[in-house]
Formats: C-alpha cells, structure tokens, sequence
C-alpha cells in the first residue's frame, strides 16, 4: 500500500474511532427490550449512522453499564448529529471517488491528484473534528467512573489492535 493510501486509510481509520464512541453508545443503547432489532433502529437512513463502519471499535462504551437516562442522553445527542454525518459521508466518498479518478487519468495530471488528495484530507479533517465534538458531549453524560473505565478500556483495545497489525506494510 503506498504512503498516500495509508494516510488515507489512518485519517478515515481516525475519524472513524472519533465518531465510533457516539455510534456504538447509540448502538448500545437502542434496544434493551429483549426484542429483536430493526435495522435501522435510532441510526440514520438506511440503517447507518455516524461511524458505522467503526464497528469493530464500538465495544468499549457497552461495557460501561450506562443507566436509561445516559443511553437517552446519548442517543439524542448522536440522532442530533445525524444529518451532520451524513452530509460528511456524502463528501467523504465523492472526494474519495474524483481522487480516484484523478488517480486513473491518462495522461497523469499531478497537480490534479494533489487536490484531489488535499480535498479528501479536507474532508477527513471536517470528520475528525465533528467526530471529536460528538465524542466530547458523549464524554459529559459519563459518570467520572465511566470516563476513567472507557479509558481503560480504549487503550486495552488500542494495544490489542496495534498488536495485530506489528508486521504488515
């Protein structure tokens, strides 16, 4: 993979983790009725919502034993942002997809591809920083407990992952 795609992978891989906290409290919290969950449930159009594709980085906060009122307060702060995400999204993969083009283009162009790359780290940028404000109104409905657990628990799973992937490039 080359330098390039790996920072674009680590700046989308970054946003995800920012918005992944608020998407998986969300997630979390949707269903506790025993009932089986719609697809969709509290998650934007089409079933998806911010961080969707963080999945993997979501089980920390359901491992933080949130009380009804936080997972009420968490999820309307993440449905606040929905449309937000969204839009984000919406950028994100028109930039990814004119880069890639520009990429493709016979003859090359190298100005076009370095802002084609300028505007998907742009983008990925704008990600970051809504994910990093969802994640710190989601940090405020913590309890100073849930906060220092949630710490622990994201830097376990930031060793683990970094454990997995020591010998790739």
């Amino acid at each position: 993979m080359s330098i390039r795609m790996k920072g674009v992978a680590t700046g989308l891989a970054a946003a995800a983790l920012a918005v992944g906290l608020a998407a998986g409290t969300a997630a979390a919290t949707q269903n506790t009725s025993g009932q089986p969950r719609s697809r969709g449930a509290g998650m934007g159009p089409g079933g998806m919502g911010p961080g969707a594709g963080a999945l993997g980085m979501l089980g920390p906060i359901r491992r933080l034993d949130l009380t009804d009122a936080q997972k009420d307060q968490v999820r309307n702060i993440v449905q606040s942002h929905a449309e937000e995400f969204k839009t984000l999204a919406d950028r994100s993969r028109d930039a990814r997809r004119a880069l890639q083009a520009a990429i493709n283009a016979d003859p090359i162009d190298d100005a076009a591809i370095r802002q084609k790359s300028a505007e998907v780290a742009a983008v990925q940028a704008d990600m970051a920083v809504a994910g990093a404000h969802v994640r710190a109104e989601v940090l405020q409905v913590l309890t100073p407990a849930q906060r220092e657990r949630l710490k622990t628990l994201t830097a376990e799973r930031q060793t683990a992952t970094g454990r997995g992937r020591r010998g790739r490039g």
